[in-house]
C-alpha cells in the first residue's frame, strides 16, 4: 500500500467482504496469462474464509487445480461529497489460496449463504438446494492478506 492515508482498517475491509455481493476473482490461467472473473461470493465471519460457487468443471477449476493462489476483489458502490462529482470507492484486494470444496455439508451450507444474500425467498432456496446442488462446485479461499483503500475518482 503506497497510499496509507486512503488505507482502510481490516474491520472496514472485513464489512465490506461481508456487505458486497460480486468481486472478481482472479487466478493464474493457461500459459500464465491472469484470469478474472466475476463471482459472488460469501464471508465466513466464523473462519475467515470467502466462498464461492460455479460449475464443477471450466477454466476456473483447471486454473485452481493448476496453481491455487488467488486474489479477490470486492468494492462497494461508491458516494459522492455534495456538490463534488467524484465518486468515492471502497475497495478490498484479497490473496491467498483456493481449493475446491469436498465435504456435500459444507457445500450445502455455502450454498444455502449465498443465496440468502440475495434472497429470503426459502421455497426457492428449498428449489436450488434440490435441483442445483448437485450440479455445483463450491470454492473456498484463504486469505493471507488483506488490505483495502479508499479511492477518489478525481
Amino acid at each position: 500500500m503506497r497510499r496509507f492515508k486512503q488505507q482502510l482498517e481490516e474491520k472496514e475491509c472485513i464489512e465490506i467482504l461481508k456487505k458486497e455481493s460480486r468481486g472478481v476473482l482472479s487466478l493464474l490461467g493457461d500459459d500464465g496469462y491472469p484470469y478474472g472473473i466475476p463471482l459472488s461470493h460469501w464471508y465466513c465471519e466464523e473462519d475467515g474464509k470467502i466462498y464461492f460457487h460455479g460449475a464443477k468443471e471450466g477454466h476456473k477449476i483447471d486454473a485452481i487445480k493448476a496453481c491455487n493462489k488467488a486474489s479477490f476483489c470486492v468494492f462497494d458502490k461508491g458516494y459522492r461529497k455534495e456538490g463534488d462529482w467524484a465518486l468515492n470507492i471502497k475497495s478490498v484486494v484479497v490473496f491467498g489460496k483456493i481449493s475446491l470444496v469436498t465435504d456435500a455439508e459444507k457445500a450445502k451450507e455455502i450454498c444455502t449463504k449465498l443465496c440468502r444474500k440475495f434472497t429470503d425467498d426459502e421455497e426457492y432456496l428449498k428449489k436450488e438446494l434440490q435441483n442445483a446442488l448437485p450440479r455445483v462446485q463450491c470454492l473456498e479461499l484463504v486469505p493471507e492478506h488483506i488490505s483495502g483503500k479508499l479511492v477518489n475518482e478525481s
